[in-house]
This record gives C-alpha cells, sequence and structure tokens, in this order.
C-alpha cells in the first residue's frame, strides 16, 4: 500500500523549484497560479535567496504549489492510486488538494491567505522553532512545558520540535532535556501550531467559510490525529484549526502502519518526511521526490505497491 506525503514548511531551499519548472506546460501552470494568489511563485521557487523564502506568506504557497506540481507529473490520483495521503502543517493543505477535497486553486487561494495570517500572528512577538535531536519523547515534552515551551511538532523517530519565544528558545538551547543531543534552530518565522497562532485561526476560519470543499476521494489523513477524515467539511474545519495545534506525524505514521503502508512517496522538495519514515516504519520503501530525475524511481515505485 502506497501512502503520498507532502512536507511542511523549512523543507524549501533556494532554487528548488527550477527544474520542475522545465517540465511541458509547468511554467505555464505555475503562471496561472500566480495570477490568481497574487504571488509570483516561478520567481521565488528560481531566483529568491533563503531569507524571501523563509518569510512565511511567501514559504507556505511555494511548498503547496511545488507539492502539486511534482504529484501531477506522476499523473492524476486515480493514476496514482494511493492507499491514502497526508501532509506535514501546510503540506496538509496539498494532501486535500491530492484527495480533492478542493480544487489547485482553491488550495493555493486557502495557503496563501494561510501564509499572510500566520505571518501576521508571528510578527506580534519574536517566536520560532527548534527541532530536539536525540532524548526520551516523554521526558523532552516535560522539559519543554517546564521552560513555557510547546510540544508543536511530534514527528515520531524520537524528532520533536519545540516552539516558543525566542528567548525561551534560547534558554532551551543552553538547559537541554536530558539525552537530547542538539537543538536545532528551523528555518520558520513564528512559533506555529501553539497559542501564538491563535489570531490567524480565526482570520483562516474566515477563508475558508468561502470554500466550498469536497468528500476525500482518498483516504485522508489528519495530523491532528493521525485519524482518517471522510467529509471535506471536517477537512476543512482541521485545516483552520491546526494553525494553532500541535502537528501529531508520529500519530499519522502509526495509522499508516495500521492500513498496511509497503511504500512511502514524499513529494517535492521531499526528503524531511522520508527520513522520519526510514526509523520509524522499517520494511517501507520509501522516496523522496526531489526532481524530475526521480519520477522514475518514483512510477516505478507506484506500479510495484499502489492499490
Amino acid at each position: 500500500m502506497l501512502v503520498l506525503v507532502a512536507p511542511g514548511q523549512g523543507a524549501q531551499t533556494p532554487g528548488f523549484l527550477t527544474p520542475w519548472l522545465e517540465l511541458p506546460g509547468a511554467a505555464d501552470r505555475v503562471a496561472a497560479w500566480s495570477d490568481a494568489i497574487g504571488l509570483d511563485l516561478a520567481h521565488y521557487g528560481t531566483q529568491a535567496d533563503a531569507d524571501a523564502i523563509r518569510d512565511t506568506s511567501v514559504a507556505q504557497p511555494l511548498l503547496v504549489a511545488a507539492g502539486i506540481l511534482s504529484a501531477s507529473a506522476l499523473g492524476d490520483t486515480a493514476t496514482i492510486a494511493p492507499g491514502a495521503v497526508a501532509g506535514h502543517s501546510v503540506g496538509e493543505i496539498t494532501a486535500a488538494a491530492f484527495a480533492g477535497v478542493l480544487d489547485d486553486v482553491a488550495a493555493l487561494t486557502l495557503v496563501r491567505k494561510r501564509g499572510l495570517a500566520m505571518a501576521d500572528a508571528a510578527a506580534i512577538t519574536e517566536t520560532g522553532m527548534s527541532a530536539l535531536l536525540g532524548g526520551d519523547p516523554e521526558v523532552s515534552v516535560a522539559h519543554l512545558e517546564k521552560l513555557g515551551l510547546t510540544p508543536a511538532n511530534v514527528n515520531g523517530a524520537g524528532q520533536i520540535v519545540a516552539a516558543g519565544t525566542l528567548e525561551q528558545l534560547a534558554v532551551l538551547n543552553d538547559d537541554k532535556p536530558e539525552g537530547v543531543r542538539k537543538v536545532v534552530p528551523l528555518k520558520v518565522a513564528g512559533a506555529f501550531h501553539t497559542h501564538h497562532m491563535a489570531p490567524a485561526v480565526d482570520a483562516l476560519a474566515k477563508a475558508a467559510a468561502d470554500l466550498t470543499p469536497a468528500d476525500p476521494t482518498l483516504t485522508y489523513v489528519s495530523n491532528k490525529d493521525g485519524q482518517t477524515v471522510a467529509t471535506g467539511a471536517e477537512v476543512l474545519e482541521r485545516l483552520v484549526g491546526q494553525v494553532a495545534n500541535p502537528v501529531r506525524w508520529d500519530l499519522c505514521m502509526e495509522t499508516f502502519k495500521k492500513l498496511g503502508v509497503t511504500a512511502f512517496i514524499e513529494v517535492s522538495p521531499g526528503g524531511t518526511l522520508v527520513g522520519l519514515a526510514k526509523r520509524a516504519l522499517p520494511g517501507v520503501k520509501t522516496l523522496a521526490l526531489k526532481t524530475p530525475d526521480d519520477l522514475d524511481a518514483a512510477r516505478e515505485l507506484i506500479a510495484e505497491h499502489s492499490a
């Protein structure tokens, strides 16, 4: 059984969209999306530097556009036939497009508003996120809470991401939980999936009210709690609430196991979720769709493992 997943913010790197725009029709498609949301996706995905694409309002639509574009290069979802789809943080909007809950323009319109709303919320207080490498999750969570930090991403494979003010994160760097080898700051511009994002929830709820979601045509796994979601209305409700709720990717991977996953493909700019899957899902074949050079290998994996 094949699972198709989409990464979250921080996966972007300068120029990563360049090779995808060389595929037939891709540049025109991205230009149309750019016009629809008022953001030059091609520029940011090919020419902008790391600081420019770190901007939340840019990074989020760029990631969703890349995810949709790279997945469509494999074929439509009926051809790919994944047994389940999921996304990490903003990648859930990409997964909603995979599952037919939102069409491409609706997904990109929503993520553009999401990025702007979260950027505004992040500007209220200087906040950020850092990954903890090593350690016991239960010990780490208790230590984070003692420091006033939120375990915003519980990613499985022993990885937890802490979020809070820059002052709190600085204390964490000097006062690591027992067993944690290193604290690594992430390339994000705020404490996402925490109470710091509460203002963005209200803005996103207003944006979602203008959309008419369809029920998912594929098994959609929510990173709120790893549960499958059967209606488009509930998917959209969860997409709104998740900006201020922790991401439980560990529970998503537990659900993949229960569903019988045998192969795992992460769309562009892939790599982060594949790394977690290699540690948490032993025996499952994984592939990160980083550039079009990976398409043939991905198609072979699909042929062997799709439903």
